[in-house]
């Protein structure tokens, strides 16, 4: 009999987190995210004029060498390298990305949907989440279809986490928070990475240039929601749930970040590359660790803003080597960032959007 009341009140405390609607201020925020997919959106296939001379995909094109800001693009032997094989690798990396972002983005859509399945009736979740599922979708087919122009057959995630894949959309209904972390770990590596290539302001072929732009500007609003909805979450969990979920944060940041920005085995093997090359550059220099620490900074003032960053868990941040000051407000370019072509470049293809 205990333990069904439990029970009967755990379901109860999570239904009533469903509710949303007595927080004006959360609902203005949905609305707004939600209008501005209704005004600012596009179709991968109709947006995008793949077929165009400029985004031929040519040998020996130079615009594929690796940007500075790239880890590995900045690393001695990488620059050492004939310009053929640096670009070689500049586009199985940069194919492996886009594949990487594919991966992650079905994982969230079917996230998002099993959280939506649960919303209750008039919740304005359900319409962003929708949203939110259908630009995705459409993300994942501009990423494809990047990986198919390029021709690399690259295999993208770790087959750890592909094996996982089907398992983790289902944790978005009984651990939403814990998933909405997950949707983070994923997202701010990719974001940082795509806006540190764009800030740098080098020649970039049009493909690589035209979809990390579209990408950087809906994944602001898909960015902002997850934010928002932890900001809302957390400070209700109960205290011990809240300790527990403050040490785990930090590994799951980790985790995620090391297998999306790493690339997988089969890509050191394919181009000879060094092991001492593959230590250094994920994570062992300083320039590498100062870019884990640049890519949570929103994250931790996340956490600093909703009580999980405590004495244990900033030891968490530090063992794991993404600990650093926390962002002032979110997006806050880092201070050796400042000079940034990246506005200029997402505002080129927002006029092209359809409003």
């Amino acid at each position: 009999m205990a333990r069904t009341q439990a029970r009967t009140k755990t379901i109860r405390r999570w239904r009533r987190n469903m509710e949303v609607g007595d927080d004006k201020a959360y609902v203005d925020m949905l609305t707004t995210l939600s209008e501005g997919s209704v005004r600012r959106n596009f179709n991968p296939y109709t947006d995008i004029d793949w077929d165009s001379p400029e985004f031929a995909v040519i040998p020996d094109d130079p615009r594929w060498v690796l940007p500075g800001t790239d880890p590995l693009g900045r690393h001695p032997w990488y620059q050492a390298q004939p310009l053929d094989k640096q670009i070689a690798i500049g586009m199985w990396r940069q194919a492996n990305v886009a594949k990487v972002g594919l991966h992650f983005e079905s994982i969230l859509i079917r996230g998002l949907m099993n959280y939506a399945f649960w919303v209750p009736n008039g919740s304005p979740e359900y319409r962003y989440c929708l949203h939110e599922s259908v630009e995705e979708c459409n993300h994942t087919m501009m990423f494809q279809e990047m990986v198919n122009r390029i021709g690399a057959d690259v295999p993208g995630m770790p087959r750890m986490l592909k094996w996982l894949a089907a398992l983790i959309p289902l944790a978005a209904g009984p651990v939403p928070i814990m998933f909405f972390f997950g949707v983070l770990a994923g997202e701010e590596p990719i974001d940082h990475t795509q806006k540190a290539v764009l800030r740098e302001g080098r020649s970039l072929h049009p493909i690589m240039e035209r979809v990390m732009a579209i990408h950087v500007a809906e994944e602001a609003r898909h960015i902002s929601f997850a934010h928002e909805y932890l900001r809302k979450r957390v400070p209700g969990m109960r205290a011990r749930k809240r300790i527990w979920l403050s040490l785990h944060v930090p590994i799951i940041m980790r985790v995620l970040c090391s297998a999306i920005l790493k690339p997988p085995r089969s890509f050191w093997k394919e181009f000879d590359i060094p092991k001492s090359v593959k230590r250094e550059v994920f994570f062992r220099s300083p320039e590498s660790r100062q870019m884990l620490s640049d890519v949570f900074a929103d994250v931790r003032m996340l956490c600093h803003d909703t009580g999980l960053m405590n004495p244990a868990a900033k030891l968490i941040w530090r063992i794991c080597r993404i600990d650093g000051a926390p962002s002032r407000y979110r997006s806050e370019p880092q201070r050796a960032h400042l000079p940034s072509a990246a506005p200029e470049a997402v505002a080129r293809v927002a006029e092209t959007i359809p409003a």
